[in-house]
């Protein structure tokens, strides 16, 4: 039965029909046949809309949507080519930094490579770094944000795995300080590599300027504070992931709207519409795939997927070589929401088994999804990045290959060092 229904998911998904249809499908004829009241699948869309941390989900990507709008994203790399363009490779650090904080607000890799490339590509060009490089940086570092707090996906990631009730504390702020870590090792690396592999070239360095320096902190100083809502404000015990939602909601539409004034009243309705249609189709894919989650937990899959490993894989160590594998081949060819959604009630109770902490999972999960994004042949930020700067995908294929490695040796670290994710939690 679950074969018959795997097949129909895929089938189904491979014609194109929306990805909650296929899931609340599946799960309803997973429960008719096995003789279950279809008001379970109405029991888990109440169960979820009643998690409290759930509020953080609209209340941040509304955030995100604001700093996308307005003109954050220049005066973030005004303010990090300031403070860091003297360095050697100082404005590919830039752009690393840049990124992964616009990423990390934003929760969207695809948009990162729009609103930063106009800036960065034509930046770095300019700078004396060569197009290849250039082009290959700016698609990589799109999805560098998805493990810093406050990226969605690892929220997602938390309520998920809440839910499973694995018998181990999963909560969205131990998820947000695991990630720190191995985010900044793998911006460290690729700024290593920049560095290196730009040694022989005439790129010249900016001279820090005090004057400039200042001059950019005083036009982004109603932006600096805003990682102080989320870092401080959550691991200090002051707010809840929630309440540092709302805080940073707020804090933004004041700054956006009525002091740079650069979102008009009139353009509010529209970002509310199209930050809330994405949340919309997240949470209804959400509250059906915990449905089907109950259906595959009353079927045993897991337990059994569990016996099938084991029967074949015996180490912890290779299994989470397959695991890597596993999940670049699920991150080219899924969207992360989605792969998170399908993939983390199936794969929790497995990896649990072979002793391996949930938290230091949700890292591995992310972290390989990202390198996904750009993981030929159908890397999603590929095409994006194609069509942003209209080049041939082959040409955005052998751009990112290099950093790719880099960020794939960043992953193994990642997977094979858990000290490096809960070196704070634990």
């Amino acid at each position: 039965m679950i074969i018959l229904l795997i097949a129909i998911l895929i089938l189904f998904a491979l014609l194109g029909a929306p990805l909650f249809s296929i899931i609340i499908a599946a799960a309803m004829t997973g429960f008719y046949f096995g003789n279950i009241d279809l008001s379970v699948m109405a029991i888990e869309l109440f169960r979820i809309s009643d998690t409290p941390i759930l509020l953080a989900l609209p209340l941040f990507t509304f955030t995100g949507y604001i700093l996308a709008e307005s003109n954050t994203s220049k005066r973030l790399v005004r303010l990090t080519q300031a403070l860091f363009g003297w360095m050697p490779g100082g404005l590919a650090i830039v752009a690393f930094i840049v990124c992964a904080l616009f990423t990390a607000f934003t929760g969207a890799s695809g948009v990162t490579i729009v609103a930063m490339g106009a800036l960065l590509y034509p930046a770095l060009k300019q700078a004396g770094y060569k197009d290849k490089f250039s082009l290959g940086l700016v698609t990589t570092s799109g999805s560098l944000g998805l493990l810093l707090p406050p990226s969605l996906p690892l929220i997602l990631y938390g309520i998920i795995a809440q839910q499973m009730g694995s018998g181990k504390e999963i909560s969205i702020e131990k998820l947000f300080i695991a990630g720190i870590l191995p985010a900044i090792l793998m911006i460290l690396l690729l700024s290593l590599w920049s560095i290196w592999t730009n040694r022989k070239n005439s790129v010249p360095l900016i001279s820090f300027s005090l004057q400039k320096a200042l001059s950019a902190v005083k036009e982004s100083i109603w932006e600096i504070p805003l990682p102080i809502f989320v870092f401080t404000g959550i691991y200090s015990g002051i707010f809840a992931v929630s309440e540092a939602a709302a805080v940073t909601a707020m804090y933004v539409l004041i700054v956006e709207v009525f002091i740079y004034k650069e979102i008009q009243l009139s353009q509010l309705v529209s970002i509310i519409k199209e930050s809330m249609v994405m949340v919309g189709g997240i949470l209804l894919i959400l509250g059906v795939s915990l449905g089907f989650t109950n259906f595959l937990i009353d079927a045993e899959a897991p337990m059994k997927l569990f016996d099938i490993c084991q029967t074949y894989v015996s180490s912890k160590l290779v299994f989470l070589i397959l695991l890597n594998i596993f999940l670049l081949i699920l991150g080219a060819m899924l969207d992360i929401f989605s792969a998170i959604i399908i993939m983390v009630p199936l794969m929790l109770p497995v990896a649990l088994e072979y002793g391996i902490d949930p938290v230091h999972l949700g890292i591995i999960f992310l972290a390989n999804m990202q390198i996904g994004y750009f993981t030929p042949p159908v890397g999603m930020n590929l095409f994006i990045a194609g069509y942003r700067f209209n080049k041939p995908i082959i040409e955005i294929y052998k751009a990112t290959i290099p950093f790719m490695l880099v960020l794939l040796l960043a992953v193994l670290i990642i997977t094979y060092l858990p000290w490096l994710s809960l070196v704070f939690i634990s």
